[in-house]
């Protein structure tokens, strides 16, 4: 389903929720034909950065990410390497609200300067194992295409139809069934993701720009590891950096997941297809206890996020203060969300996500 797609940052994205990056492949007329809402405007008010407040909540990020590695790496010089291990959990939740940052830096949102929010995100993504510029495009991909059954392209969790598993030969769905099982989704992938397979630019490789980014991106994080190994050991880097690098990256997969794939959710055809629709029904209110919606930057407000992109994080919450109407809309609790792993498939004649066990009749006479 990955096809290639032509790299073009421009300054606006008119119909993929104000993300900054328009598609060359995409015309308006091809992501949605019916009039936009009147969400943009009664959510403009929220757009402005404010520049303190940026700058605020990104050094205190980044301090608390290199307090805690700090620390990691004097327990290991102590041979406390249990301690170091405990202390790579906190450090893998300050690295995720340091990939909402750089999130936010993508879509143009954490700085009214391009420069500002460019270089930021290019620099954050150096810890964040993600090349900036190619993963913004694939981001901004996602936004136009999300929910839409026809678009489903780069920057997603690949996710068939019951009618295309069924279409499969045999090993075909074994191996699909492989890649949904949360062992790997939530395990291995998430690893494989950031490690290896942004290391060169899926999708996009017929350009040289996304090569520059991921090559660029590849090169600076080799050279910081090669001098923390020089600097520390290779145990310390092993245990404190690497870790936190591969709970982070489990974290922000299962975001991305519950994000889009969840009970509820909605999912539609190309002739049925409106942005700020699939906008709210097809994007989660994952409503987190206080403290994890802090270290996740409220991306679980994340209907309103597809709203309009272009809103910083942290003026999220007082969205839903001010419009109580979207406080309940595709609103799923912690607890409930981890049921949604066993979700893998979309009926369409039930409009619904299904799983594996719910379509083994139709396996088996398939």
């Amino acid at each position: 389903m990955q096809g290639e797609h032509r790299y073009q940052p421009v300054a606006e994205e008119p119909h993929s929720a104000d993300s900054g990056y328009a598609l060359r492949d995409w015309k308006p007329a091809d992501v949605t034909d019916a009039k936009p809402a009147d969400w943009s405007r009664r959510l403009a008010a929220y757009k402005r950065p404010d520049l303190a407040r940026s700058i605020f909540e990104l050094v205190l990020t980044a301090s608390a990410l290199a307090g805690l590695w700090t620390l990691g790496w004097v327990a290991m010089h102590f041979g406390l390497w249990w301690l170091a291990l405990l202390l790579s959990v906190p450090a893998a939740a300050f690295l995720v609200r340091l990939f909402m940052i750089q999130h936010d830096c993508g879509h143009g949102s954490f700085f009214e300067a391009k420069a500002a929010n460019d270089w930021v995100g290019r620099s954050i993504g150096l810890l964040t194992l993600t090349p900036y510029d190619y993963w913004r495009q694939t981001h901004a991909i996602h936004h136009a295409t999300s929910g839409n059954l026809d678009r489903r392209s780069l920057g997603v969790i690949e996710m068939l139809t019951v009618d295309e598993y069924l279409a499969l030969t045999p090993r075909k769905r074994l191996g699909y069934r492989l890649y949904r099982h949360p062992a790997v989704m939530f395990g291995l992938g998430p690893t494989f993701v950031f490690f290896l397979q942004q290391r060169v630019p899926v999708g996009m490789m017929k350009d040289w720009r996304p090569w520059v980014s991921t090559l660029g991106n590849t090169a600076l994080i080799a050279a910081g590891i090669g001098v923390m190994i020089w600097l520390l050991g290779v145990a310390p880097v092993m245990l404190v950096n690497f870790t936190t690098m591969v709970i982070a990256a489990t974290i922000g997969v299962w975001l991305f997941f519950v994000q889009h794939q969840y009970e509820g959710v909605s999912w539609s055809r190309q002739k049925d297809w409106k942005r700020d629709d699939a906008a709210l029904h097809g994007s989660s209110h994952y409503d987190l206890p206080q403290p994890l919606a802090w270290l996740t930057a409220n991306i679980g407000i994340h209907h309103v996020h597809h709203l309009s992109s272009r809103i910083p994080f942290y003026r999220l919450p007082q969205v839903l203060k001010d419009h109580p109407e979207l406080q309940g809309v595709s609103r799923i609790g912690l607890l409930e969300s981890f049921k949604n792993a066993r979700l893998a498939l979309w009926d369409e004649a039930a409009q619904r996500l299904v799983s594996f066990r719910e379509v083994r009749g139709r396996e088996q006479l398939a």
